[in-house]
């Protein structure tokens, strides 16, 4: 089985929040193929740019913790391409307004989809909206 990866689960790797001790434990725990999209990529920059931005972090700080990020995608994952049938379907996603997505959430889902991967996530409402439309989930919780 394979774990597709979103911004919010790979985030707690690189920097330390409440959450990554269950994210540690979820990546020591399994021995699925991890897989990494280059969106989730740039989700994970842009959320390092982020902290940069409101002085929660020093900008070479980030520069090192992106690059330790790609070393670990690198040897660590798979890389995943962003196809323009996940775009669509992401817009079909979003446009059902009880699952109340993002786009970029939608995006996730619909590559995970794609893939037939379990998407694994630290977002409970992505959690709920992948269970409505019958898309593999887990959710790294704290032991």
């Amino acid at each position: 089985m394979s774990a597709y990866l979103d911004a919010s689960v790979l985030l707690p790797i690189l920097v330390e929040e409440p959450s990554s001790a269950a994210v540690d434990a979820f990546m020591l725990a399994g021995d699925q193929e991890l897989l990494v999209s280059d969106f989730a990529a740039a989700e994970v920059a842009s959320a390092l740019s982020r902290l940069v931005r409101t002085n929660l972090l020093q900008e070479q700080d980030a520069v090192q913790r992106l690059a330790d990020f790609d070393v670990w995608r690198a040897a660590t994952s798979s890389p995943v391409d962003v196809h323009a049938a996940d775009v669509r379907l992401a817009n079909a996603y979003v446009r059902r307004f009880d699952l109340m997505l993002r786009a970029p959430d939608a995006l996730h889902l619909a590559i995970a989809r794609r893939l037939d991967a379990t998407l694994v996530t630290l977002d409970h409402r992505i959690v709920i909206a992948a269970t409505e439309l019958g898309v593999a989930v887990a959710e790294p919780k704290a032991a």
